[in-house]
C-alpha cells in the first residue's frame, strides 16, 4: 500500500530534476526529423569561452542519477550536456538500428543541432561505447575521451569463453535490464563490491515501475547489438588524448576488458584502476571517479609521466569514498 502512495524512486527523480535546473541546466528535446526524439539537459547560459563537456549514460536509472554527484563539478569550467541516449528516459527513435554506431551518430546530430561541434566526453559502460564510436567516426570534433568501465574491446567469442559472469546472452539482459526485486538485488550485486542490503522488495519494484519498464524489447536489441559479430581486428583505434577508469572488481565488464582497451587505443591512454570497487565505480567511489576526471580534463598537468613519451597506470587504494 505505502508503494502506492509514495514512490521513493519518483521523488529522487524529481530531487534531480531540480538540482540539475539548480546547476544551471535545462531540459530540452529536439526532434532528429526521422523518427528520431532525443532528449537532452543542456545549459540555460552558454558561453562560448567555455569548453564543452559531453556526459553519456550506461543501463540502469537515467542520466541524472549517473551524473547527479558529479554535476556541480563541471558546469562551472564547461558548457555541459547530458542526453538521454536512445530508448532511454525521454529518446527514442522508430527507426531499426540499434548498434551504439547510430546512437553514436543521432547524439552528434543532437550537439550539432544545438551548435556543438568540438566537446570532450565522459562515457559510463554502455554510454563508453557510444563515446567510443563518437570518438573514432568524428575525430575532428571530440577533444578528450573519458571511458569508464567500457567493454568496447569484448569479442563475441568471450561469452563462450567464459570470460563473464553469466553464461549466456539472454541472462545478461535479464539482470541489466531487471524486471523483478531478485533480478535488480542480482544486479546490484554485480554492480557494487559492498551492494546495499535489506532493501525493502517494494523499494526495488518502484525502481523497476520508474526506471525499467519502458523500452525493454530495444533496449535488449541494444545488449544484442554490443555482442553480435564484435571483434577486436576489427575495432577502429581512436586517437585522441584517452582517460580509462575501471573498477578493480568490476563484475560485469571485466579488468581484463580494461587492460585490452588501454593496448589497443595505446599511448594516447591512461588507465587508472580504482581497488574496492565494482562495476558501479562512478557511484562507489564518487571522490575517486571525480578527482581523476578533473585531474584528466580540467587541470592542465593530468597523470604525470616518470618517462617522457610514456603513459603508466595509476592504481588508486583508499577505503573511503
Amino acid at each position: 500500500m505505502m508503494s502506492k502512495i509514495f514512490s521513493f524512486t519518483a521523488s529522487r527523480d524529481w530531487f534531480y530534476r531540480y538540482s540539475f535546473a539548480k546547476a544551471g541546466l535545462r531540459a530540452q528535446s529536439a526532434n532528429l526529423g526521422d523518427g528520431t526524439i532525443m532528449h537532452c539537459w543542456v545549459p540555460k547560459i552558454i558561453k562560448s569561452s567555455k569548453p564543452n563537456l559531453l556526459l553519456l549514460h550506461g543501463f540502469g536509472a537515467n542520466a541524472m542519477w549517473q551524473y547527479g554527484q558529479h554535476l556541480h563539478i563541471f558546469t562551472s569550467r564547461f558548457n555541459v550536456y547530458v542526453p538521454d541516449l536512445l530508448f532511454f528516459g525521454e529518446s527514442y527513435t522508430s527507426r531499426p538500428e540499434r548498434t551504439e554506431s547510430f546512437q553514436a551518430q543521432c547524439v552528434m546530430r543532437l550537439m550539432e543541432a544545438h551548435g556543438v561541434h568540438r566537446m570532450n566526453l565522459v562515457g559510463i559502460s554502455y554510454g563508453g561505447f557510444v563515446g567510443y564510436s563518437m570518438a573514432s567516426q568524428f575525430q575532428e570534433n571530440i577533444e578528450k575521451v573519458v571511458l569508464c568501465c567500457a567493454g568496447v574491446c569484448l569479442e563475441e567469442k568471450d561469452m563462450e569463453n567464459g570470460l563473464f559472469a553469466v553464461p549466456n546472452l539472454d541472462e545478461a539482459a535479464s539482470i541489466l535490464l531487471p524486471q523483478t526485486a531478485e533480478k535488480l538485488r542480482e544486479l546490484m550485486r554485480f554492480s557494487f563490491v559492498k551492494p546495499a542490503t535489506g532493501i525493502p522488495s517494494f523499494f526495488l519494484r518502484d525502481f523497476i515501475d520508474v526506471m525499467c519498464k519502458d523500452y525493454v524489447k530495444e533496449k535488449r536489441e541494444l545488449i544484442q547489438a554490443i555482442l553480435h559479430d564484435r571483434n577486436l581486428s576489427v575495432l577502429p583505434k581512436i586517437t585522441q588524448p584517452a582517460l580509462i577508469i575501471w573498477g578493480e572488481k568490476d563484475q560485469i565488464f571485466p579488468l581484463e576488458l580494461g587492460h585490452r582497451l588501454k593496448r589497443h587505443v595505446g599511448e594516447s591512454s591512461q588507465l587508472v584502476i580504482i581497488k574496492n570497487a565494482g562495476h558501479a565505480v562512478n557511484l562507489e567511489k564518487a571522490k575517486e571517479f571525480a578527482k581523476y576526471l578533473k585531474s584528466f580534463l580540467i587541470d592542465s598537468a593530468a597523470f604525470p609521466s616518470p618517462y617522457p613519451g610514456s603513459l603508466t597506470d595509476f592504481i588508486h587504494d583508499k577505503n573511503d569514498g
